[in-house]
C-alpha cells in the first residue's frame, strides 16, 4: 500500500518479499520467544522488524498514513477468511474419505487444526494492531486524526508504548473488552463453518 502510495523505501530496502528471513528481528522473533518458552513454556508476545514506511513520500499525510496502517489488519482479516475456506475444505475431505491409512487422516486432522487456528490467531492479530497504543498501527490512525502539535505528542510515546500494551493486556477489564471484540468478530467465521457442516 505505501508503495502504490509514493513510499518506495521497503522496496528498496529487500522487504517487500514473502521470504521471512529479511523480517527476522532477533529481539523479538528469537530472543523474546525463547525465553518466554524457557519460562513459561509458551509464547505470549513476538513481533518482526516492522516494514519501513517513509510517510514524507506520501502526497496526502494523513490520509495515506491511515491507509497504510489499516491494511495489515484487514489483510489478517482476509486471510481469516482464506482459513475458514480451507478449513471448510479439509471438513468435507474428512466426512467424505474412507482412510486406507492412519497416517492420512492424522495429517488431515493436523490441517484441519492448523487452518482452523489461523482463523482465531488472525483475529487476534488484527484486533490486537487496531489498538491505538504507539507503535501498533491503530495509533498511526489515531494520531492522523489529531492536531498536528497533539499528534506529535501522541507519537512521542514511541517505545513506551510497549510497556502501556503490556499492562493493558494484563489489566482485567481491557483483557475482557478484548476477548469479546475477538468473540463478535469470529461470530461471522463460525456462522460461515456451522452452514456447511
Amino acid at each position: 500500500m505505501a508503495l502504490r502510495l509514493g513510499d518506495t523505501t521497503a522496496r528498496d530496502l529487500g522487504r517487500l518479499t514473502l521470504n521471512p528471513v529479511p523480517h527476522i528481528d532477533l529481539v523479538g522473533s528469537i530472543l523474546v520467544p525463547l525465553f518466554s518458552l524457557a519460562v513459561a513454556g509458551r509464547v505470549f508476545i513476538a513481533w518482526a522488524k516492522p516494514v519501513p514506511v517513509n510517510p514524507l513520500n506520501f502526497t496526502h499525510y494523513r490520509r495515506d498514513d491511515i491507509l497504510v496502517s489499516i491494511v495489515g489488519p484487514l489483510s489478517n482479516i482476509v486471510l481469516a477468511w482464506i482459513c475458514t475456506g480451507i478449513f471448510i475444505v479439509l471438513l468435507k475431505v474428512d466426512s467424505t474419505v474412507a482412510y486406507g491409512h492412519g497416517l492420512a487422516e492424522q495429517a488431515i486432522h493436523f490441517l484441519m487444526s492448523m487452518f482452523y487456528g489461523g482463523i482465531t490467531l488472525n483475529i487476534v492479530l488484527a484486533v490486537f494492531n487496531m489498538i491505538p497504543v504507539p507503535p501498533l498501527d491503530g495509533s498511526h490512525v489515531v494520531a492522523s486524526l489529531l492536531p498536528h502539535g497533539l499528534s506529535q505528542r501522541y507519537r512521542s510515546l514511541g517505545f513506551f508504548g510497549i510497556f502501556i500494551i503490556l499492562m493493558l493486556m494484563r489489566w482485567q477489564p481491557f483483557a475482557v473488552f478484548f476477548g469479546t471484540v475477538i468473540e463478535v468478530l469470529e461470530f461471522p467465521f463460525q456462522m460461515v463453518i456451522h452452514a456447511f457442516v
